[in-house]
């Protein structure tokens, strides 16, 4: 009997166990893995969300940089209009520019040329007075011949 006594005060002592860590040991072992495995899950859809976020962000990144590539391109091509406006007016600016200058020079070579006509005209009318009066042998007044001599010049 002494072996069923200690085996039935073995049992009990284990059943004693058995419930003492039922009711205390194990409920916060089993909460502890419990709120380990909700984090775990938790982290879990936290690193899904941050992929899916990720990839959103990349899509996005993405388009954005397509429309600053088109913007880039809508802002080149008014560049390029500007300047091409910019080279025409400057060469229609330059044409107005040569067009005065050469109308002004045009109007001075005039001018110089009725001034040299004129100081030719005097030049003859003197040497058309000297002339005559080589000729004459006397000395031609130009005032008293005055008319005659406008005659002349006008004639030259």
């Amino acid at each position: 009997m002494s072996l069923n006594a200690t085996l039935i005060a073995q049992i009990i002592v284990f059943l004693l166990l058995v419930w003492f860590t039922m009711k205390y040991i194990w409920p916060p072992i089993v909460a502890a893995m419990d709120e380990r495995a909700k984090r775990i899950a938790e982290g879990l859809d936290a690193a899904d969300r941050a992929r899916r976020e990720l990839a959103d962000a990349d899509t996005h990144a993405a388009e954005e940089m397509k429309k600053a590539r088109a913007e880039a391109a809508v802002i080149i091509e008014r560049a390029n209009q500007q300047a091409g406006q910019i080279v025409d007016k400057a060469r229609t600016d330059a044409l107005l520019e040569a067009a005065k200058q050469k109308a002004t020079a045009q109007a001075d070579i005039e001018n110089m040329a009725h001034r040299a006509r004129a100081e030719l005209r005097g030049q003859v009318a003197t040497l058309a007075v000297a002339g005559a009066s080589k000729i004459l042998g006397r000395e031609v007044n130009a005032e008293t011949h005055k008319a005659l001599l406008d005659e002349l010049v006008s004639g030259i």
